[in-house]
């Protein structure tokens, strides 16, 4: 009786372990991903003058391991319930504004006691949609201010945040 091959050709024992060693390449190759995500994130804490704590990084994970993106404090509670993180609300909000004042985020503010955090650092403006609560960015050069009045006496312009209301037609 002829012995059974696999899609190599080979024996099937063979063609298991080329499997195996494609799955263990692949389990590597993310392995090594996560690293490089993870040591990023450390690096990113500590230039901005924060101590890297285990909750402090995980949620520095969730926050700029997926590209720009638009948080509240409940959803990134959420992610990080979904991800399985353990964190109370309190800390959140405590994270996010500590990221906040070391420049990792920005605040944008849409409503009393409703405050959007911002992973895209460079200018920009966004449109809010009323209906669904999502906030949209849109680029600098779209919008354009044809005056601007005189700051305070003692104080200047540190940057102007456009925030244009959406509701449906």
């Amino acid at each position: 009786m002829a012995k059974m091959t696999g899609r190599t050709g080979m024996s099937d024992s063979v063609d298991d372990m080329i499997s195996a060693d494609a799955a263990d390449a692949t389990a590597a190759d993310v392995t090594a991903a996560e690293t490089a995500y993870e040591a990023q994130n450390l690096e990113r804490l500590r230039d901005a003058g924060l101590r890297p704590t285990r909750q402090r990084l995980a949620l520095t994970g969730l926050l700029f391991d997926k590209g720009d993106q638009h948080v509240t404090a409940e959803s990134l509670h959420g992610a990080a319930r979904d991800a399985d993180i353990k964190v109370s609300l309190a800390t959140i909000y405590n994270s996010l504004n500590q990221f906040t004042d070391a420049g990792l985020l920005r605040e944008v503010v849409v409503a009393p006691g409703k405050s959007f955090f911002d992973t895209n650092m460079a200018p920009h403006h966004h449109f809010f949609m009323e209906r669904t609560g999502e906030l949209i960015d849109i680029p600098l050069e779209s919008v354009a201010l044809s005056a601007m009045p005189d700051a305070p006496e003692g104080t200047k312009i540190e940057r102007v945040d456009v925030v244009i209301r959406l509701a449906n037609a």
